[in-house]
C-alpha cells in the first residue's frame, strides 16, 4: 500500500491541523474496516442531515450518543441476556459497537431517535451572521475634491 507524507502540509499551513489529521487516518486506514452495524447518511435539506443507523436488538439503555471535539460517537454495548438461553441459530448480532464520524465546523447534532430498530441522529450547520457572505451596496461615483494649489498664487 502506498503511504502519503503530509509532514509538508504541517509546515505550510496554520490552523489546518484538524484537516490534516483527518486526511492521514483515511489514508492509513486499510480497506477491510469494520461495517457493523449498516447506516445512511443522508441530506434532508440545504443545512440539515440525517444519519440513520440499524441497531436492531439494541433497547435506548443500551446506546450512548456523544459528541466529543468535533466528532459525533455512537457506542452500543448489550447487557448479557444470552445467558441460560441456548440458540439453535443467531443470526441478530448484538456485539458491542463505537462508530465515529467527523463533523464539520458549525454543525451541530440537533436531536436522536430510537425507533423500529434504527437510530436516527439528526445534525444541522449553522454558520455563524459573521461568516455568512453579505451583500455590499454599490453607489454611483462620488466626485473627489482635490485640494490644488496654483503654483502662481503660491509664488
Amino acid at each position: 500500500m502506498r503511504t502519503l507524507d503530509f509532514a509538508p502540509l504541517y509546515r505550510a499551513t496554520v490552523g489546518f491541523d484538524q484537516i490534516a489529521d483527518l486526511m492521514d487516518r483515511v489514508a492509513t486506514n486499510d480497506g477491510a474496516q469494520n461495517s457493523y452495524p449498516p447506516y445512511n447518511i443522508e441530506k434532508t435539506d440545504e443545512d440539515t442531515y440525517r444519519i440513520s443507523i440499524a441497531v436492531a436488538g439494541f433497547s435506548d439503555a443500551d446506546l450512548n450518543v456523544e459528541v466529543r471535539e468535533h466528532a459525533l460517537i455512537v457506542t452500543a454495548k448489550k447487557a448479557n441476556e444470552a445467558e441460560g438461553k441456548k440458540f439453535l441459530h443467531r443470526g441478530i448480532a448484538t456485539r458491542a459497537f463505537e462508530r465515529q464520524f467527523q463533523l464539520a465546523d458549525h454543525v451541530r447534532v440537533t436531536g436522536a431517535n430510537h425507533a423500529d430498530g434504527m437510530l436516527h441522529i439528526e445534525l444541522a450547520r449553522e454558520v455563524p451572521e459573521a461568516l455568512k457572505p453579505r451583500r455590499i451596496q454599490i453607489t454611483g461615483q462620488k466626485a473627489i475634491e482635490t485640494d490644488v494649489v496654483d503654483a502662481k498664487t503660491v509664488n
